[in-house]
């Protein structure tokens, strides 16, 4: 199953949902015309990243990093009776520590997971609920469940056959090191416990936007947890987000998902970019501002 060769993912382009301003940040974000394949005979989308080097572009996306650990409304609320700068606020309670273990690799997996989830709500045009960063019980570890969830419906009000939900699992290796097998471990993650997984993360997500008053949103949700009543195609995805360094053709090749527990409905994809890890923390420093 290929992201954009798929009937339904070009349906899914189309639709309405799909129809949003591209964020600048996202204009290097080019399909690749290296042809990878596995072993086992299954196509790797290849994506290449041009970091974008404009200032007001990664401001601007330095501001939506933040937004999804804290929204505007919150930060003054919350920094209330600290008296903290909002610099030291936010590297204190809220961003992952920039060189104490393991502060770093959340980082970078934090920052994979929410590329991919730009692609996926901007590019793809899925409803992705990103408000799960600002519900870690510590700022330095990575939230439990699905890393990424997708939904697609053409009529938010009903349910209907064509409807779909994506379960995306996301691994990175951003630092320089050589590859790490990050590709095999999202598919074998992805396929450890996958409706259980799924069922978990479905309803986090409803509890959050219960708490936030989001009706309708609650309502979207509700329509994918239960798939034998109301069916859905459930696809899966498995991305790894490298460094040019660790992108090694002939590695990737060995990923092996023929046991994936939704492997009729899998994708593979990677991600290639320059500068990962020192884009990482720029933008962390661009977002306490």
């Amino acid at each position: 199953m290929l992201f954009l060769e798929c009937e339904l993912f070009q349906l899914i382009t189309n639709a309405p949902e799909g129809k949003v301003m591209l964020p600048e940040h996202l204009t290097g974000f080019k399909l690749s015309s290296i042809g990878l394949v596995t072993t086992e005979g299954r196509k790797i989308e290849v994506w290449e990243f041009e970091v974008p080097l404009d200032e007001e572009i990664l401001d601007k996306w330095a501001l939506h990093f933040r937004r999804q650990y804290c929204s505007d409304e919150e930060l003054p609320l919350l920094m209330e009776g600290t008296g903290m700068t909002i610099d030291q606020y936010l590297n204190e309670h809220v961003f992952p520590h920039k060189t104490k273990a393991p502060g770093p690799s959340i980082r970078s997996g934090d920052f994979a997971e929410f590329l991919i989830s730009d692609y996926l709500e901007f590019m793809l045009g899925y409803w992705v609920p990103r408000g799960k960063y600002s519900d870690k019980a510590s700022k330095d570890e990575s939230v439990k469940g699905v890393d990424i969830l997708g939904f697609h419906q053409l009529d938010p009000s009903s349910a209907a056959i064509s409807d779909a939900l994506l379960a995306f699992e996301v691994k990175a290796s951003l630092s320089g090191t050589k590859y790490g097998g990050q590709l095999q471990s999202a598919v074998d993650d992805g396929s450890k416990d996958l409706y259980l997984r799924q069922g978990f993360t479905l309803n986090a997500t409803k509890r959050r936007l219960l708490r936030e008053g989001k009706s309708l949103e609650v309502n979207r949700v509700a329509r994918f947890q239960n798939l034998a009543d109301n069916p859905y195609t459930y696809f899966s995805g498995a991305v790894a987000v490298l460094s040019e360094s660790a992108f090694e053709q002939e590695e990737l090749a060995k990923t092996a998902a023929d046991s994936h527990s939704n492997q009729n409905n899998l994708g593979l994809m990677v991600v290639r970019a320059k500068l990962l890890m020192k884009l990482v923390h720029e933008l962390y420093e661009r977002a306490c501002k």
